[in-house]
């Protein structure tokens, strides 16, 4: 698998047919394809880049950002990108930086989170030997590591996928047959929505807008939309209690590198689990990036992610630029 949900884009960069590409980001879908593919991706913080024109799955969510060969190709991405929008109500009108400005800087004095519940059961030994050898490389360029905690992360998954379903299915909806899109053949109004929708929409698309009705319909909504909000809020600030002591975090960006196609197509629930590393930034609204770090013994990439601040995209790309600088993954192909 390349990844989802933008795994063309980062197959196309990994695979040398453009120099960089766009991906939307809801809940890893720049960051997974990326350390999938062994490329570079971010995900900017929300609001930091326009998503007018963007096809919303789940906009409270949605964010738009680069998938490059390398750190300095995506910082130079973003600086197009990024910037305030009128005609997105969620763009954030603050100044844009220069983003490659301080990719020379090196580390400094950057302090380095490492949370406990990101090296857990599960998370494959040749992944988390990866990341644990990157954090180490940090370390040696100067930065300071220590052990966090973001004790509501056993929460992120089935909040994310309690949330995103309801966005969606009230996004989805507009998708009737009749303004714009794909229209099937029918008698009547009626039957045209009906057919329309049921041949529109792929198998995994109908299960998440079901989830989506469900979690939205009378007497579930506060069990389930209302509290996911809440839980959301608990995430956040675990993020926020973080940050008040350290200016990144760092993590592996997926369980395992890339599982093979069709594989867990039968069982969504472990699919969805491959997002466990990479959802709480999207609920947070934080910025972060994926960016190679090894390749497991059968040959296929790995990812580790930089996680920073609220529109704090220029340390994170400083730390990420002079992990690069100092090692050649991201130059290094797959030997199947």
């Amino acid at each position: 698998m390349p990844g989802g949900s933008s795994g063309g884009s980062a197959a196309a960069v990994a695979s040398d047919q453009c120099l960089g590409a766009i991906g939307s980001d809801t809940g890893g879908s720049i960051r997974q394809p990326a350390a999938f593919c062994g490329v570079v991706g971010l995900k900017p913080t929300y609001g930091r880049v326009s998503r007018y024109g963007l096809v919303a799955f789940a906009s409270s969510l949605d964010q738009i950002g680069p998938i490059t060969k390398t750190v300095e190709d995506a910082a130079l991405l973003l600086n197009i990108i990024g910037g305030h929008d009128p005609l997105d109500s969620t763009s954030a009108d603050i100044d844009l930086p220069d983003f490659t400005a301080s990719l020379s800087e090196g580390i400094g004095e950057i302090r380095i989170g490492v949370p406990d519940e990101y090296f857990i059961e599960g998370l494959d030994p040749e992944v988390e030997s990866a990341v644990r050898t990157a954090i180490k490389l940090l370390e040696k360029e100067g930065a300071s590591v220590k052990p966090i905690s973001l004790p509501h992360t056993g929460y992120a998954v089935s909040t994310y996928y309690i949330l995103a379903t309801s966005e969606a299915s009230s996004n989805l909806a507009r998708y009737d047959g009749v303004k714009y899109g794909f229209r099937a053949e029918a008698g009547d109004l009626m039957e045209m929505y009906l057919r329309t929708r049921a041949q529109g929409f792929g198998p995994e698309v109908k299960r998440r807008i079901m989830l989506g009705t469900y979690a939205l319909s009378a007497g579930y909504y506060d069990a389930y939309y209302k509290k996911a909000q809440q839980v959301r809020t608990l995430i956040k600030q675990d993020f926020e209690d973080a940050f008040s002591e350290v200016d990144v975090i760092v993590t592996p960006t997926t369980p395992t590198p890339a599982f093979r196609v069709g594989e867990k197509i039968s069982d969504p629930l472990q699919m969805y689990l491959n997002d466990i590393f990479t959802i709480s930034a999207n609920l947070a609204g934080t910025c972060a990036i994926s960016i190679p770090c090894g390749f497991s013994s059968s040959g296929l990439p790995i990812g580790f992610q930089i996680i920073g601040r609220p529109f704090d995209e220029e340390t994170v790309l400083r730390l990420a630029g002079t992990y690069e600088r100092e090692t050649d993954w991201h130059m290094r192909r797959p030997e199947l």
